[in-house]
């Protein structure tokens, strides 16, 4: 039986969009959370999260971004970028009567936070940034992008878990049998007799267009004997999110995308933060690991 309702909303365009809604258990005194899930994830990575902030007595929304799970896909590709999830964000909680939150963001839904702070800066009233960070090291980025938008469908459930597997397994070492048939069924929606992927594969559009204009920029610029264009500047939104309110990163301890000389410049760029590392993880914790819940059940203990 499932512990959620769903929430729909439209976005600034008028696209249907989808959340699970979790009913705080008790009387809901404090303010909500919206968790916000990865780049080809869904609301179904927050599926053991969000029932056990629930029962600490907050309402939970756990977002599908646009073009992931029961949310629209985007006509226009291009759309795909942190900017327009953000709006959809602000859509979001004016849909659902929320003056302000607690952020939880694993990965892109942590850029799409510290985006946020940019246009809505009062809605947030604590986040935790789950192996995110101003930085990400392009390790990780190469790796995430080789598997963005290619293979789809599959025929059969065991070569579904068995994609889920290889795409995922440096992240997670310790997974047995069990734990890859549970991971996949949140990646995979099942449509006349296969298994797809319950995201648009053309979320890779704007990526592959970063990357060919980079490309592009770099050639020219070596041509010409110029310096290569710095990545914009994610520090002044980070600080400006680590600013007056509680703020958790949650690290894996084998992650590609935030190692650990980024964590420490974002630990030195805003020293009240929280850490919590997950040991033998790497992107993204699940964030039920006994480290990254116990720094976030911590937040949300002294967040209002």
């Amino acid at each position: 039986m499932q512990d959620f309702t769903d929430f729909f909303w439209t976005s600034p365009e008028g696209m249907p969009l989808h959340a699970r809604d979790y009913t705080p258990k008790g009387r809901a005194e404090k303010l909500p959370v919206i968790c916000i899930h990865g780049l080809t994830r869904n609301a179904r990575d927050f599926e053991d999260l969000a029932p056990r902030i629930a029962a600490m007595g907050r309402r939970v929304l756990a977002v599908d971004v646009r073009g992931r799970g029961l949310s629209a896909r985007d006509p226009n590709p291009m759309n795909y970028h942190p900017g327009t999830y953000a709006a959809d964000i602000v859509a979001l909680l004016q849909a659902g009567g929320i003056d302000k939150a607690v952020f939880v963001g694993t990965s892109m839904g942590g850029l799409i936070t510290m985006v946020l702070t940019s246009i809505m800066p009062q809605a947030i009233a604590a986040a935790v940034l789950n192996d995110v960070g101003p930085e990400l090291s392009p390790v990780g980025l190469a790796r995430i992008a080789g598997y963005t938008g290619l293979a789809s469908r599959f025929e059969t459930w065991p070569d579904a878990v068995a994609y889920a597997k290889a795409i995922n397994e440096a992240a997670f070492p310790g997974y047995g049998v069990e734990d890859w048939d549970r991971f996949a069924r949140r990646l995979f929606d099942e449509k006349d007799g296969a298994f797809v992927l319950a995201y648009d594969p053309d979320i890779s559009a704007p990526i592959k267009a970063a990357a060919e204009a980079a490309a592009q920029m770099a050639a020219k610029t070596q041509a010409e004997g110029g310096q290569a264009l710095a990545p914009p500047d994610m520090y002044p939104l980070f600080r400006a999110l680590a600013k007056d309110r509680p703020l958790l990163l949650v690290r894996g301890g084998i992650s590609d995308l935030i190692d650990p000389a980024i964590a420490e410049r974002m630990r030195a760029a805003a020293p009240h933060m929280a850490y919590a590392e997950v040991p033998g993880v790497g992107h993204a914790p699940m964030l039920t690991e006994p480290e990254a819940w116990a720094g976030i059940e911590n937040l949300l203990e002294t967040a209002p």
